[in-house]
């Protein structure tokens, strides 16, 4: 929980510092004020980095250095930023990056979310692997060695020169660690799975029945041998190609609606309570495996939700520190009188 955060030349920010509410949080003002910008910096000083942009376009735009600086229930956070330099400091301890074990757990929602429905099998492996590499200690090593025998073994298909007697360890490997994440992924959807419906129901007041759908490239039983069988069909199809056709980085998972693809039964906003649905659950999974409460961000979730849906979600979220972004100019918030609302102006 962040109690106080001070941006000085971030973004838009030339000195700010902002109080915030151990619970529910609304930043509201017109579009270019800085909302998102305000949002963004609480996800860098507590897990290192940002969603949109790279480290040298947090400083503002003629300047050298920002600096973040925060109080939080587990002492002093700061971030000292140059377009050469990166340090950040947790109770007067220097830090280069923030490996998981000093990172702050926060569940983040922003609009390109909205594309894992409908958008590419990446979007979602990437939802899955980012929670499972924070809930699970050994899963980020495992893809890590993952995606780097799998660059090996293409490395070697586009050679033009691989041979099966070649090829045979790296689909030893591959299969090996493949077996793992797709494990672990399956394992993840199935808890996702267990909430995902009443999560879904609680919000829209509907009846839909909601499902996610791990699809491998192997039964998951036996999944470690199939692979290795498959790879070795697919050896000439993979040396035309120049990559590798199966294994985990070509899995996919399906979100159904009433067993149909939210593309066919489900209109805008209802795909937005569904991701949505998918970030309350995914800080229940967090609070329950870390045993820590998140700060959940969600930039822009308004759009297209009715204001009955906006107090159901927000009430799913009671026990976690909560910042929301709004472009109304009020707290959107009718029926919650506590919140904590902060104003940004644009910039003269």
């Amino acid at each position: 929980m962040i109690a106080e955060i001070r941006l000085q030349q971030y973004r838009s920010y030339p000195d700010k510092t902002f109080k915030l509410s151990p619970e529910l949080n609304v930043v509201v003002g017109p579009n270019a004020s800085g909302k998102t910008n305000l949002l963004e910096s609480v996800l860098v000083i507590c897990k290192g980095g940002s969603f949109r942009a790279p480290d040298s376009e947090l400083i503002m735009h003629n300047k050298e250095w920002a600096r973040i600086d925060s109080n939080t229930d587990q002492g002093q956070r700061s971030l000292k930023l140059s377009h050469t330099s990166k340090e950040f400091t947790i109770n007067n301890k220097p830090y280069k990056r923030l490996s998981s074990n000093v990172q702050l757990p926060v569940v983040l929602f922003e609009p390109n979310h909205l594309l894992m429905l409908s958008g590419s099998p990446e979007l979602r492996r990437n939802y899955l692997d980012g929670i499972l590499d924070y809930i699970k200690p050994g899963y980020k090593k495992t893809r890590t060695d993952y995606l780097k025998t799998l660059r090996q073994r293409n490395a070697l298909l586009k050679s033009g020169r691989a041979s099966m007697i070649e090829l045979f360890p790296w689909n030893v490997r591959l299969s090996h660690l493949g077996g793992i994440i797709a494990s672990l992924r399956s394992e993840l959807i199935d808890e996702l799975n267990e909430d995902i419906t009443d999560a879904y129901r609680r919000v829209s007041d509907g009846k839909e029945q909601i499902l996610l759908k791990y699809k491998p490239s192997a039964d998951l039983n036996t999944y470690e041998s199939q692979l290795i069988n498959k790879l070795e069909q697919a050896m000439d199809l993979d040396l035309i190609r120049g990559f590798t056709s199966y294994g985990p980085h070509r899995e996919d998972m399906e979100v159904l609606i009433n067993k149909k693809s939210p593309l066919q039964a489900a209109s805008r906003g209802e795909a937005r309570t569904i991701v949505l649905s998918l970030k309350t659950i995914e800080a229940k999974i967090i609070r329950r495996k870390l045993d820590k409460k998140p700060i959940i961000l969600l930039d822009d979730i308004f759009s297209e939700l009715d204001n009955s849906r906006k107090d159901k979600l927000t009430s799913l979220l009671s026990n976690s520190q909560v910042i929301i972004t709004s472009t109304n100019s009020n707290n959107p918030l009718k029926t919650k009188q506590n919140t904590n609302v902060i104003k940004t102006h644009k910039r003269a």
